[in-house]
């Protein structure tokens, strides 16, 4: 189906379900609809009333679809695709001519997307770089070469002109095997792994449930990526005589570089990352196990608890082997300092 609209005046469209048509009405949309927009993006409209059924709004995200239902979305107004330069305070570790490194802070989206047009990494570096910025990555991801989550923290480096992203982007796509591309993580996670140094081989692929998260798959699967984590326990909080620990600081180095690729494999052998509400929620009670400042501690940290610590690669231009690390920022380090009591 080349257009599931059939267009309606101004910006409302108009989507009749089918004889084959079932399951829930968020669902049904976002698969009708396809890549124009997400299920969280759809189950707002419904929420907000820009959705409706044979004519009465209807605002249930679970409804069941029936043949012969005649949906209307009411759309919003388009905004300017076209990222524009915002004076946003940047933390450059090193710049030159080619590229520029920068420490992320928390909260700050990468680049602009649905829900975040403004106040975004690419925002800060076209105020900042003006007209060199690299534009092979698109209109709206110039210069990047690789993302950290909105809510991870640590160092990134941006191309500022295109022979130097089409160099960067190559290292990052050979992941190290061939260059002298690294990055390394340290992260805060739920207990403490049963080896102190492991690999995590498990691929990754779009969530079944909810396309905004990713899950392991099965080697088979037509959507699995090949993801490999290697991790080292570097300290143990709160650790037991039977050798456990309520949570351990890890360092981890990618040999593949998924998305949220850390967060996922962590959770997958049962230990998430503190504050991480989409891969670790139901650890959440563990916090009532510490003493009462490292539990308030954890309370108050609203963010998954990981941070993008060291990069390195090799100079676009000059071939030198460029080594940038960032000490954790004051709250993972303020977390730190509670779970170690």
């Amino acid at each position: 189906m080349s257009d599931p609209f059939k267009e309606a005046a101004g910006n409302r469209k108009v989507l009749t379900a089918d004889e084959s048509a079932e399951g829930r009405l968020d669902s049904w949309l976002t698969a009708e609809i396809g890549e124009e927009f997400s299920r969280s993006r759809v189950q707002g409209l419904i929420k907000d009333g820009a959705v409706t059924l044979n004519g009465a709004p209807v605002t249930d995200a679970k409804r069941k679809v029936r043949p012969g239902d005649v949906y209307e979305i009411t759309l919003p107004e388009p905004e300017d695709p076209t990222p524009q330069g915002e004076d946003i305070p940047l933390d450059v570790l090193y710049e030159d001519e080619d590229v520029i490194v920068i420490s992320k802070p928390a909260g700050l989206v990468v680049h602009p997307a649905a829900g975040n047009w403004t106040g975004t990494l690419v925002n800060a570096l076209i105020h900042h770089c003006g007209d060199s910025l690299s534009g092979i990555g698109g209109v709206r991801r110039p210069g990047i070469v690789h993302r950290l989550d909105k809510d991870t923290t640590g160092v990134m480096v941006v191309a500022k002109n295109d022979v130097a992203h089409r160099h960067l982007s190559q290292q990052f796509a050979d992941h190290g095997r061939t260059t002298s591309l690294e990055r390394a993580y340290q992260a805060i996670v739920w207990g403490r792994p049963r080896q102190l140094v492991g690999t995590i081989d498990a691929p990754l692929g779009r969530s079944s449930s909810d396309r905004t998260r990713r899950a392991v798959k099965r080697p088979d699967s037509q959507d699995a990526d090949e993801a490999i984590t290697h991790y080292e326990v570097l300290e143990r909080f709160h650790e037991t005589p039977d050798a456990t620990a309520l949570a351990s600081l890890i360092e981890c180095h990618l040999e593949t570089g998924r998305t949220h690729q850390i967060r996922v494999h962590m959770a997958h052998i049962g230990h998430p990352l503190l504050g991480d509400a989409v891969y670790g929620g139901g650890f959440k009670t563990k916090a009532n196990l510490l003493p009462e400042a490292a539990k308030q501690a954890v309370h108050r940290f609203t963010r998954q608890a990981l941070h993008a610590y060291m990069l390195q690669f090799e100079h676009p231009r000059t071939g030198e082997v460029m080594h940038f690390e960032a000490p954790l920022p004051d709250d993972m380090e303020e977390l730190a300092a509670a779970l170690r009591g």
